[in-house]
């Protein structure tokens, strides 16, 4: 059971630092109001990072559904586990979410921008163009899955793989990031995007389902196949 409790803790860390640097970032009245993409692109990066340092011992630090299934799908993890790590993750994500919204309880009501809220809970894209959008978020996640694995079979660095990771996930969000938000990470969207479904945050609009199967689906695809190329031709 550790490792599943490793995958909720370590997917509510997550959520709470990267859903967090957004909210500081759009959110009125925040020290770090308008800061910026590059604040958001390392805040998300150091999210991941931090929790793959304290949990990756326990259960892999997947903290990914995508990542999950791709694992699976090249015999890295046993298939018994995944149902659990995924509910896990889909769990710790929701309630990293409430955490978030708790944090910055007053700002939402002083903030008038719907579409800002929902940003820091969930993705959207910049353009809404179905596939562009699938494929900008199965595009980042085949990168995410194939570097990771890369990083994961070098052992002349022991000890800085959740480091390199952080940084993995900082040059995806700097370079592949801005059409979609890069999800890449179906818990990750959707378990937030649940709660401000359900929570009552002052001033929300809507949640947005029309979009909110393209970071479920595609990351899935990217990730299954990230590992599928990585083992044909490295493996």
């Amino acid at each position: 059971m550790s490792h599943y409790y490793a995958e909720f803790f370590g997917t509510m860390i997550l959520i709470l630092l990267g859903d967090g640097v957004v909210a500081n970032v759009c959110l009125s009245k925040t020290k770090g109001n308008n800061s910026g993409w590059i604040v958001i692109a390392f805040g998300w990066a150091f999210a991941v990072g931090v929790p793959a340092y304290i949990f990756g011992p326990a259960s892999g630090a997947s903290f990914n559904p995508a990542l999950t299934l791709g694992l699976a799908a090249i015999g890295n993890l046993s298939w018994s586990l995944v149902p659990g790590y995924i509910l896990a993750e889909l769990l710790g994500a929701m309630a990293g979410a409430i955490l978030v919204w708790l944090m910055y309880f007053p700002h939402w009501e002083a903030t008038e921008d719907k579409g800002a809220k929902l940003a820091v809970f969930c993705t959207g894209p910049a353009i809404r163009n179905t596939p562009a959008n699938f494929f900008s978020e199965f595009l980042g996640t085949f990168v995410l899955v194939f570097a990771l694995l890369g990083v994961g079979q070098t052992a002349s660095a022991p000890g800085f793989g959740p480091l390199i990771a952080a940084f993995i996930i900082l040059v995806i969000g700097l370079s592949l990031g801005g059409t979609t938000g890069y999800a890449i990470n179906p818990a990750r969207d959707l378990g937030p995007r649940l709660i401000h479904a359900i929570c009552p945050i002052a001033g929300k609009g809507d949640s947005d389902w029309g979009y909110a199967w393209i970071p479920v689906v595609a990351p899935i695809c990217g990730g299954i196949l990230g590992a599928l190329a990585f083992v044909a031709l490295l493996g």
